[in-house]
């Protein structure tokens, strides 16, 4: 035992600190081996035992009195940044037409150095007081400025034109018109008017009516709405009485308007039918199947309806005919509604074939203003340039302010015109590889094109092309596209031929149109159909295709 011990203790002191550290843990450990050796007869495995503790608490004593030591590495590391010109000119060339002009706006707002060219065709001045004096010798101070003088030698007209030379020459600015409808929520007010009823009533149907969806249906529950009159309008009202007045607005017109789902919505045109003229059984076959068979009726399960109500097929088919005449958005048969999101297209490019076969593409920058340095401000430079000696600090801080807004202006105007040379070389590269559809208008000639193509053709990156085609509409002879519209993958067809996906889908979505409604076609029907025309797909591609298509399935087509 004393050798183990022994052996133990020689591999504790191979630990090269100082002892004075930990002194008092050796002294514990002698006193303990020690006792150890007077009772060793006694219980030889608890002495062992005893033994193992020490050793372990000795080197966690030893491990946690170390210093800590502290090292210094090297490494090299190559990382990408993006200048603040990189990212403001990425930024811009996201933006459609409509929101560059607000940018801007907001542009010429927020930097005074930055300024629009008012007159279409501004004179550059020739005097002596736009050059830059020259640098003198004994100016040198702590502030140099000189870097300032390049924004002296700009002209004040651009290099670029962000309005007449980007104008087509047969082009001619035209009145925009607008509709004068009537929202279906003013035809609502009026047959409220003419009702009865009191200013408390009044002011709830006001609100049920403001609550209604653009297609006439109210899908806020009564609860929900009791809530919002007693918080916003403080009007008390009871789920009853909201109930009350909105079987008033289910009297309106058109029918089904105020319904609170598709179900409610055509019974309550039936029930209206009924009332207009003389109830027959079809009507009342109408109503059972709205009411008793409506999951059937969505999921089009035919069969089920007629073994559940023990009907005849003529008589199924006479009551489905009129059902399909309902209407379930009774909201859009009151013309356009109030706050409803149209968006407004307006083309970022202008393409236009002539006789000759020319494709000429220009910017729409019609109602962008053209840019330049403030002369002011330029002015303001060439002051300080001429009297640089014997400044007080506030003048120089504030030419250390002017020089900031001075780059800002210069690198907004830069930015847009890299913007613009960016668009019209991703556009003509467009134009080139889809070169038949805007000579035809046919959107079978499309050929198969990826962001890929374009930017090998144009020597641009991908996600700048990507960037390019997001949110940018073209406007040619035959209508307004957007750039993504010229984009589409290719399928091989099994003569080694290059289709484009587009005129696939086109395909399918005629053998659909042409199909037998009565026993439409499936997936694998319509693979069959269209294997037999060339074109080998796969069941589960012409799925994808189909839901690319919004096209249900060969169920929901009866």
């Amino acid at each position: 035992m004393l050798s183990l011990f022994k052996i133990l203790q020689e591999n504790i002191n191979r630990f090269s600190i100082d002892k004075n550290n930990y002194f008092s843990a050796i002294r514990h450990l002698n006193e303990t081996k020690l006792l150890l050796t007077t009772q060793i007869g006694n219980n030889i495995y608890r002495v062992y035992l005893y033994l193992i503790i020490i050793f372990v608490f000795k080197n966690k004593i030893l491990y946690m009195i170390q210093p800590i030591r502290q090292k210094q590495f090297q490494t090299q590391q190559q990382l990408q940044t993006l200048s603040p010109q990189q990212i403001l000119v990425v930024k811009l060339l996201e933006l459609p037409a409509v929101e560059l002009e607000d940018k801007i706006r907001t542009e010429l707002l927020e930097n005074p150095a930055l300024e629009k060219i008012e007159n279409e065709n501004p004179v550059e001045s020739d005097s002596d007081d736009d050059k830059i004096p020259e640098n003198n010798e004994n100016s040198g101070t702590e502030y140099d400025y000189d870097s300032l003088n390049d924004y002296l030698t700009e002209d004040d007209i651009p290099d670029y034109k962000l309005q007449e030379n980007n104008r087509s020459r047969e082009r001619q600015v035209a009145d925009i018109p607008f509709s004068d409808a009537t929202s279906f929520y003013e035809l609502l007010q009026e047959q409220l008017s003419e009702q009865n009823l009191t200013e408390h009533q009044q002011e709830i149907a006001e609100y049920l009516i403001g609550s209604l969806d653009d297609d006439g249906l109210l899908r806020k529950s009564l609860e929900t709405i009791n809530d919002e009159l007693a918080i916003y309008a403080s009007i008390n009202t009871s789920i009853t009485e909201l109930e009350e007045i909105l079987k008033i607005i289910h009297e309106f017109d058109p029918p089904g308007i105020g319904a609170r789902n598709l179900q409610e919505c055509l019974l309550l045109q039936i029930r209206r039918r009924k009332l207009e003229r003389e109830t027959d059984f079809i009507l009342n076959l109408q109503e059972t199947i709205i009411k008793d068979s409506y999951e059937e009726f969505t999921h089009k399960h035919w069969d089920k309806i007629i073994q559940k109500l023990k009907l005849n097929e003529d008589d199924f088919e006479k009551a489905m005919a009129e059902i399909t005449k309902l209407n379930p958005c009774p909201g859009s048969a009151l013309g356009e509604t109030i706050g409803r999101n149209i968006q407004h297209i307006v083309p970022d490019f202008l393409v236009e074939t002539d006789e000759q076969n020319s494709i000429n593409v220009t910017l729409n920058n019609h109602n962008i203003p053209q840019l330049r340095m403030s002369r002011e401000f330029t002015q303001m430079i060439e002051e300080h340039t001429k009297n640089k000696t014997n400044q007080p600090k506030e003048v120089k801080e504030a030419m250390i302010f002017l020089k900031q807004k001075i780059d800002a202006a210069q690198g907004f105007i830069d930015a847009v015109k890299q913007r613009q040379n960016t668009l019209m070389t991703t556009m003509q590269a467009i134009v080139h590889l889809q070169r038949p559809f805007f000579l035809e208008g046919d959107e079978s000639a499309l050929r198969p094109m990826i962001l890929k193509d374009v930017a090998e053709y144009t020597g641009l990156d991908i996600s700048t092309i990507s960037r390019v085609s997001n949110s940018k509409y073209a406007q040619t002879d035959y209508g307004i596209y957007p750039l993504k519209y010229f984009f589409n993958d290719g399928y091989i067809t099994g003569d080694g031929e290059e289709k484009s996906v587009r005129e696939i889908k086109n395909l399918l979505k005629g053998c659909v149109e042409n199909e037998n409604k009565k026993k439409p076609l499936t997936d694998d029907e319509l693979a069959d159909v269209l294997k037999q025309k060339g074109y080998p797909i796969a069941r589960r591609t012409i799925a994808k295709y189909r839901q690319q298509l919004n096209i249900p399935v060969a169920r929901l087509r009866k």
